[in-house]
């Protein structure tokens, strides 16, 4: 063999394994599987399923990447399905893919779903037992973003916007047979990023509905992954993906390589019958390069299967369904050595699923008032809401009696085991409580002006703001909050329902609730994260003051300082303490009206340059010398008055209006 045919014979094999390495297997992203809807095995669905799989697999190499068909003649046994194959992938893999997705949905994730979808990053496989073709649906989602930020913020956005842009206005540009619906594009953010992204629709849908779909994806990406290196969203007829590493094969077709030259007969070299360079020179110069190929491949892969956070899929109205064994053996059966926390609500376990994934399962004890519409409600409302500052819904499991939430798990626990731990308080310096604020509020902002609905959480205290473990706060506890309507302001209610100390007056003695009545929980909230101290379990020497009443004594006695936790005035900042004391005397005023909104707050504490109005005397209607109980009232329409009823340690909901 001569030495230019070794060379080739080299390099193609080790072109050849880098194919095999980055090839090997579809990467497996997300599934969805209503457990509700399920067939009899040995039925003639199952049977028409097992058919229908069939076909789906023996026509993954057709060209295009994507089929649908189905089988049976009449309902409920007629069963519809599809395949999607990415793109840019080969034949074979697709193949590959739909085989694989084939085998896993019956045999691992949805046994005996009459409905499910199964996501790969190659492919995509679709069945169920209602005609979905040519419509367009983006209700079941899922979410992925990297770990890791981008380094580089100046213009990333701008970048990646008019990427996608371009790539969606490429992808529903044709809307005619065989139109792929498939774009990618790539760019420099700077010397040495290169961003790439992915958009495809199901060719099935309209180009006007692939549109609307692509860019509904694109303008939740800002919500869910803002500066990550990369992310990904899908849903049933459409996907999007960003990466700064290439993901997908670059299609297009490289122009054909010169032909080689002929030399003249007579300057053709001589042959003395022996190789002139020997194969140990050969494989000297070959292996290096053979070796840095497969070295890459295997970067490549590892990039591919880089940690991301991963947010399981979320349908409109409805999370997913985890099945009561899957939450018994992520907790160890729901042991005590599992066991985050117990209130009036019930328990929380920590749990660990299959997939490594950490789980804070919250099971609603069956004593608890809060009824199945109040667990539907803070499923119904948390399956809506992304954002950092916001506790991220998993799923939920109904099964008999068993009413179980399933959250990510926030390592730090909750804010009120650190302002009621003396030692787990120390570690509370002024830079991180000034955090926890920031984030409380841009939390509350976010359900009150920049999420889809409009939110009053009702319940906003201590015990329900979460810390993970860079000390970001998350809300928590949905079941008592209320949708509002755009134009919404307030309502009325003759059920009263909310924690003793963090309730506002004109809720606790009126009914009336308000976006302002969250303003005066963080108000109550921000004096605690400021002086260390709970409102309901405050004492002094005065057994008629409490944490408001003394935060304004030291108001208009000029002393506001000495409201500050004394384990951290060796490291404070003047300026913003006192910017904080004044924003909760604010928060706090007994007139609603003057109390200011979230979008302000957060203006006041980002700016030194905005003028503070002067707070006015807040109600002082709370004493101390009670515990801080979650108290439910029903007020007395006839004598105007509230009527306790019932007291507990924990949130008692109370739901839709009335």
């Amino acid at each position: 063999m001569s030495f230019p045919s070794k060379v080739t014979f080299v390099v193609h094999f080790s072109i050849s394994i880098l194919f095999i390495i980055s090839e090997a297997a579809p990467n497996f992203r997300s599934y969805y599987c209503p457990n509700r809807y399920n067939f009899t095995p040995n039925s003639t669905y199952q049977s028409n399923l097992n058919h229908l799989l069939s076909s789906l697999s023996s026509n993954a190499s057709r060209e295009g990447g994507f089929y649908n068909t189905t089988v049976g003649q009449n309902s409920p046994n007629q069963i519809y399905g599809l395949f999607l194959c990415r793109g840019d992938v080969t034949a074979d893999v697709c193949k590959d893919c739909v085989a694989t997705a084939a085998k896993a949905v019956v045999q691992q994730y949805c046994p005996t779903g009459i409905k499910a979808i199964i996501w790969y990053d190659e492919c995509m496989l679709r069945y169920s037992n209602e005609s979905f073709f040519s419509i367009m649906n983006d209700r079941v989602r899922y979410y992925a973003c990297n770990d890791q930020n981008i380094t580089v913020l100046d213009g990333f956005a701008q970048l990646l916007g008019s990427m996608m842009n371009d790539s969606v206005t490429r992808a529903t540009a044709a809307d005619q047979p065989g139109a792929t619906k498939f774009a990618t594009k790539e760019n420099n953010l700077s010397s040495s990023i290169t961003l790439y992204c992915l958009v495809q629709c199901t060719p099935d849908i309209s180009s006007s509905s692939c549109n609307k779909c692509l860019r509904g994806r694109v303008a939740n990406l800002p919500d869910h992954c803002s500066g990550r290196k990369g992310a990904t969203e899908l849903v049933p007829s459409c996907n999007v993906r960003y990466e700064v590493y290439p993901f997908y094969r670059n299609t297009a077709t490289p122009p054909p390589p010169p032909p080689p030259a002929i030399a003249p007969p007579d300057s053709a070299p001589r042959s003395n019958g022996k190789s002139q360079v020997s194969s140990l020179t050969v494989i000297a110069i070959v292996t290096p390069i053979a070796v840095c190929m497969v070295l890459l491949a295997m970067v490549y892969c590892l990039q591919r299967r880089s940690a991301r956070k991963k947010y399981p899929m979320e349908e409109e109205n409805e999370s997913l369904l985890f099945d009561l064994p899957t939450l018994k053996a992520a907790t160890n059966k729901f042991s005590e050595d599992n066991k985050l926390g117990k209130g009036g609500f019930g328990e929380v376990y920590k749990g660990i699923l299959p997939n490594g994934q950490e789980i804070a399962v919250k099971m609603l004890s069956k004593n608890s008032t809060q009824g199945a519409e109040e667990f539907k409600n803070e499923v119904k409302i948390l399956a809506k809401l992304q954002h950092r500052n916001l506790v991220r819904l998993f799923g939920y499991c109904l099964d008999g009696n068993e009413k179980i939430l399933v959250y990510e798990y926030v390592p730090n626990k909750s804010l009120d085991n650190f302002l009621n731990d003396p030692e787990k308080q120390r570690t509370l310096d002024w830079s991180r409580r000034y955090k926890i604020i920031g984030g409380i509020a841009r939390g509350i902002l976010y359900l009150h002006e920049d999420s889809r609905l409009r939110i009053i959480h009702r319940d906003l205290k201590a015990s329900n703001i979460l810390l993970d473990e860079d000390m970001n706060p998350k809300i928590s506890d949905f079941g008592m909050a209320r949708i509002f309507s755009n134009d919404q302001t307030q309502e009325n209610t003759f059920k009263i329902a909310g924690t003793y100390g963090y309730m506002p007056p004109e809720y606790a003695m009126q009914g009336h609730f308000s976006l302002k009545s969250d303003v005066y929980s963080f108000g109550i909230l921000l004096l605690e994260i400021l002086s260390g101290k709970k409102n309901g379990s405050f004492c002094t020497s005065d057994p008629s003051e409490n944490l408001l009443s003394h935060a304004w004594k030291h108001w208009n006695g000029g002393t506001s300082l000495e409201l500050l936790d004394l384990t951290i005035r060796d490291s404070y900042s003047r300026t913003e303490v006192n910017k904080c004391i004044h924003i909760a005397l604010l928060c706090v005023q007994e007139n609603p009206a003057q109390r200011p909104t979230m979008d302000s707050i957060i203006l006041m504490l980002n700016s030194n340059s905005v003028t503070l109005s002067s707070p006015q005397r807040p109600a002082f209607f709370l004493q101390s010398g009670t515990e801080q109980n979650v108290l439910e009232l029903e007020l007395d329409q006839s004598k105007g008055k509230s009527i306790l009823f019932s007291v507990d340690e924990a949130s008692i909901t109370e739901v839709y209006p009335r």
